[in-house]
Order: C-alpha cells, then structure tokens, then sequence
C-alpha cells in the first residue's frame, strides 16, 4: 500500500507490488539471521518458527537451514575437501578418487539437505551396478563423513547416513584368505619370466607384500643370520612412485629358510642389484622446508628392477606379468581381445587383453599360502603376526582361524592330569 492516501477518496493506494513478496519477518533472536515467510504460511508458520529459533538459539543449537542449500558438490569441493589433511599421499588418492568417481557424479547436484532416504536408495543401487560391496561400504563412509562434517559446519542437523532402517547398506565383504596347493605356486612360478620367478619364491618363503618384494634391497638380507628385514615398499602416488615404510608404518624380520637365501644369491648373480633413487614417501613437490627434509630422494640397491631399470610398478607387474602366468598356469581363463582407441589419436586403435578380475588370486595368496605353511607347523599366531606385519594378532586370528590346526588332545591331557593332581 502507499504510504499516501488518495488526494480523492482518502484511502490507501495498492502499489504494483501489492499481494507478491513474503509477508511476515522474524527479525531479533541473537545469532540467527532474520528471515521473513510467504503469506500462505500465516503468522501461525512465522511464529512456530519464531519460538523453534529463539529455544535452540537459546541452548546453543539453532542452524539455519538456509545454510543447508549449498550443493553437495560445492561443499565437497570448496569447504570438505580442502579441509582434509592426510599423511599418507596414497590414501588421500584412493579416497578422492572414490568420492569424486561414486558420489559427486550421482549427488553432487544435490542440496544438502535434500539428501534424503529416497536419494539415498537410488544412489546404492547406481553403487550395485558400477562397484563391488568393498568400494560401496567404503562410498558410504565417505558420504556419511561429509554429511557429518556439515553439521560441525552448522550447515545440517542431522545425518541421513546414520539410523537408516530402511536401507541396505552394503557391508565390507569378510576377508577371504585362500592358500594355494604348491602345485599352483610351482605352476604360476614357472609360466613367468625367468628374471621375476624370484617375486614368487619371496611372496610364498617371507609372506611379502608384492610392493614390499620391490622395494627389496641388497642390505635387507641378512645372509648368516636367515632373515630379511622389511624396512621399505615401493608405492605409487598418482602417476609417480616413491619410497615409503611398510603398510601400517611398520619394520619387520622376518626369519627364511635357506633355500629362499640361496634363491636370492642365484638371481644376483645372473642380474646384480640395481640402484634406483626415488622420494620418501611423497613424490610431489614440496611446499615447505620440513616437507623438502622429509620427502628427501633415497637410493637403494633393489634387487628386483623393472626390465628396463627403475623400480617395478605394480600395476604394469600385474598386468604384464602377474595375470598373463596365471592364465598360463589355468587359475584364470585365457584373456579376451579388445579394441581400444588412443587418447590421442583419434580414429586410431589398438587390440589389448583383457583378464579376468580375480581378487582371491592376486599376489596375496603368495603372502596367504606363507601364513597356512606357519600355522600348520603349529607357529604361535603371535610370531605368525609380527612376520606378516599385522598391528595386532587379532588381525591373524580373524583372518587366518581357518587355517590353523584341529586341536590334538593336549588340552583333554592336561585337564585330566590337572584332575587327577587334585584328586
């Protein structure tokens, strides 16, 4: 209305703006911005609000749920994200790849507090298509970390990830630790090249982790005393390789028998030990003096090198060597031909094999087969750990229960002699 009458009839004028806007405005509760409410809520809609903002302004738990607006993918991307710090490079990699891979594709144009049980569902069941039970477990940890970042950010109240009845979440799949006959070591041994059969004959005889089998060097063996000393890995991070302690930050000994020793001098002598240099750790560049100390190049004698020097990487050993002798061997099915364009040449492409995805024989059955040797021979669980380089022997005992021995009757012995003591 205006504010003058009108200079005829004496009554207020409507202006063009008359019945558009929001009528009724809460202003004046300490800590909260004002906000104002379309006429179809009334002032009974302004005044519930009024007295839900004063009460938990008052306790110290008033959010405004405008704040909850921002999209999902701007505050992964701009307040999430940033905030992160991660000593391990490897990790920080692995967990921005699932984030921006599985959830900001799917939720990311999402607000964040319409997010609710119904998006939920349809993303777990994108999840059920696109990736196995252990990469959604770990999505859903991600998504609920940042749901809860947001409310410490006073951007939520609640988190739609916790208390969930009506959806399934995927669970983590259990650990599936299967030891391979000596047959299958010895046929998978022998379809490899010559120069990497000594990966295997590490893997089984020391229970190492194949990263650990490249970063191997000269100075870790310990010829007269019949150990190796697992002091270093080599990782990738992105595209780069580094240096790095063992998973878990952890050093071992781990006590070999000698025929693995004399495996070792036989492959040093056909191809002696090559010194690769690499960073500790981390092979970006550092922004800060200390990150300059710590990520500091070191050099190694590695035993194992890649055919044409340098570290071996992993991933090239995996699909080069590692899944190419287990379709020989018969573990896995021959590979199957592909045609794949090149990046960047365009109309151009090339034949690739492609192997079968087959996680209970990776590399860690090698480390597996290791563990069921040492358990059978009725090792403690506990030296057992320490040799695999486990945190806690529980992490054994779950793992490789199965494997361990039946009990023999020493217990049913020593009870009744405890008996007959007594008696």
């Amino acid at each position: 209305m205006t504010k003058k009458p009108d200079p005829v009839t004496g009554e207020k004028r409507k202006t063009e703006r008359w019945g558009k806007g929001k009528r009724y405005r809460v202003a004046g509760i300490p800590g909260v911005k004002d906000r104002s409410f379309e006429k179809l809520h009334g002032p009974e809609g302004a005044n519930a609000w009024l007295a839900k903002a004063q009460h938990e302004s008052a306790s110290g738990e008033f959010v405004d749920p405008r704040r909850g607006q921002m999209l999902l993918r701007d505050y992964i991307e701009q307040q999430w994200w940033p905030g992160r710090d991660y000593d391990n490079p490897s990790t920080e990699a692995t967990v921005k790849g699932r984030v921006w891979t599985h959830i900001v594709p799917h939720l990311g144009d999402y607000q964040l507090n319409a997010v609710k049980t119904e998006q939920l569902r349809q993303w777990l069941r994108t999840l059920k298509e696109t990736a196995g039970p252990g990469t959604s477990n770990e999505c859903w940890r991600y998504l609920s970390a940042i749901f809860q970042a947001a409310i410490d950010d006073e951007r939520l109240t609640r988190n739609p990830c916790r208390r969930q009845t009506t959806l399934r979440v995927p669970a983590r799949p259990p650990a599936a630790a299967r030891a391979w006959p000596k047959e299958q070591v010895l046929a998978v041994k022998a379809a490899m090249d010559e120069r990497f059969q000594l990966c295997v004959d590490l893997g089984v005889g020391a229970g190492l982790r194949s990263s650990e089998v490249f970063g191997l060097s000269v100075d870790d063996i310990d010829f007269a005393g019949e150990r190796i000393l697992v002091r270093r890995q080599v990782k990738k991070v992105g595209a780069k390789l580094a240096f790095a302690l063992p998973k878990g930050e952890k050093t071992r000994v781990v006590p070999v028998p000698p025929y693995l020793l004399k495996r070792i001098e036989e492959s040093l002598e056909k191809r002696p030990a090559q010194r690769v240099e690499l960073p500790w750790k981390d092979p970006r560049p550092p922004k800060t003096d200390r990150e300059a100390e710590e990520r500091a190049p070191q050099a190694h004698a590695l035993i194992l090198t890649a055919p044409r020097g340098g570290a071996i990487r992993r991933d090239g050993f995996d699909s080069r060597v590692w899944k190419p002798a287990l379709a020989a061997a018969g573990v896995i099915p021959p590979p199957r031909e592909e045609k794949k364009p090149f990046r960047h040449r365009p109309g151009v492409s090339r034949t690739v094999l492609v192997y079968q995805e087959s996680r209970e024989n990776g590399f860690h059955a090698l480390r597996h087969t290791f563990a069921s040797v040492q358990l059978d021979a009725r090792e403690p669980i506990v030296a057992v750990s320490k040799w695999l380089g486990h945190a806690d022997p529980s992490i054994t005992l779950r793992i490789y229960a199965h494997m361990m021995p039946e009990a023999d009757g020493r217990g049913r012995s020593a009870m009744q002699n405890w008996f007959e003591s007594s008696s």
